[in-house]
């Protein structure tokens, strides 16, 4: 795996949301679910759509139930996303297991996979700035500031791939270690939450 490939496949499951532009539509993974491929797309995906709830609750003509029942959703794809993104780093601490650390290696303050939620955020950035300069129906200026924007974006996305592959490749030669800490989120589980564990 390196930040090519993934980038690749963020790139593809957003292309693939595009098709029907709906944040119902079905997830159809094209690669094995319980591969790493499979565990980006399926990253992406619930970014992608995630994104989209983001900007329907943000209507003024929304009402608020629907408004409360998309916050819910939103609520529970940020679990999922968490979720994923553990998924991932269990698989790349398997992959690295083997790996003895050097006795100088130092551990990196962010794991590979919430790098790589990162890198598949950006690519709904990349997208969604790209759309803002093609836009027919927007000012020059409109056009002029996104254009700057997607300029940075760019440039930060070789950033995060180049700093996605060197802590890849410090790690596979015991330069850096995988250190895993789940997130411990309190306000879904029912035993954790005051408000959930005061209903029972």
């Amino acid at each position: 795996m390196n930040a090519t490939i993934a980038n690749d496949i963020f790139r593809q499951s957003i292309r693939d949301y595009h098709q029907t532009d709906h944040v119902d539509a079905p997830l159809l993974n094209p690669y094995p679910a319980s591969e790493l491929t499979g565990l980006l797309y399926r990253k992406n995906w619930i970014d992608t759509v995630q994104w989209h709830l983001e900007d329907i609750i943000r209507s003024p003509a929304i009402s608020p139930d629907e408004l409360v029942a998309i916050k819910r959703r939103i609520d529970q794809s940020n679990q999922d996303r968490t979720d994923t993104v553990e998924l991932i780093d269990s698989y790349l601490y398997e992959q690295f297991r083997a790996i003895t650390p050097q006795p100088t290696a130092r551990m990196n303050s962010e794991t590979p996979a919430w790098l790589l939620d990162r890198m598949s955020i950006l690519q709904l950035k990349l997208y969604h700035f790209r759309e803002q300069t093609e836009r027919p129906d927007v000012s020059a200026e409109h056009q002029q500031k996104a254009l700057a924007k997607l300029a940075v974006l760019i440039e930060q996305e070789a950033d995060l791939a180049r700093c996605f592959d060197e802590l890849l490749d410090d790690i596979q030669a015991g330069n850096r270690f995988i250190k895993v800490y789940r997130q411990m989120k309190m306000y879904n589980d029912p035993t954790l939450n005051p408000v959930l564990y005061g209903q029972a």
